[in-house]
């Protein structure tokens, strides 16, 4: 799992107001909670956040939150979720989990798909329908994404998500009858030629 480190500074006040102003200084409000630690509504920069997760992109990230301010100077934490406008499609707020060394999390895990099905070979369409996995481990044994081979998927084939398999101290919590993936028979339109009879015209 990628650590990384971003600034984040302690909001001494919350309110729709006050965030309007964070956003228009380039700074997105967020908040980090989690399990005995007390929600701390904190700002970082919106630039410094986009530039991680562009450059980590389908990497499972713990940020190292810097404080710049106030009593704790270092916090671990995981993004939970954010919100995104509407129009400008930047973010407008974040959720971070705070996390403990010794105690296990439930996070989604970016899949990555190894290999050419053969199934596509013989005329056959990959149907990828999860393209994360919701584990629970130790921080420290997050890994930054799932590799599956699928090389030897034909038609028909179907990949669950007790068929993959994880390094150990991992427990997925996904469904294990879950469809992770499916290589389907291409389907063929048949085009029917429909043929308008006129009828005649009588004479007399």
């Amino acid at each position: 799992m990628k650590q990384v480190t971003l600034s984040a500074i302690k909001r001494e006040k919350t309110g729709k107001e006050f965030c309007k102003k964070l956003r228009k200084q380039g700074l997105i409000p967020a908040i980090v909670y989690g399990s005995r630690f007390q929600p701390l509504p904190i700002a970082i920069k919106s630039s410094e956040l986009e530039s991680i997760l562009i450059k980590h992109k389908g990497e499972t990230i713990l940020f190292n939150l810097q404080l710049i301010n106030g009593e704790s100077s270092k916090i671990q934490a995981i993004l939970k979720e954010y919100q995104i406008h509407p129009i400008t499609d930047k973010i407008i707020h974040i959720d971070f989990v705070a996390i403990h060394e010794k105690e296990t999390i439930i996070i989604d895990v970016p899949l990555e798909f190894l290999g050419k099905p053969i199934g596509i070979s013989k005329g056959g369409i990959l149907e990828i329908l999860l393209h994360e996995l919701t584990v629970e481990c130790l921080p420290s044994d997050i890994p930054d994404k799932i590799a599956i081979d699928i090389s030897n998927l034909d038609i028909g084939d179907v990949l669950h998500v007790k068929d993959i398999k994880v390094p150990e101290g991992i427990k997925i919590v996904d469904d294990p009858e879950e469809t992770v993936a499916t290589v389907l028979v291409e389907a063929k339109e048949e085009v029917e030629e429909t043929v308008e009879e006129v009828p005649e015209k009588s004479t007399e």
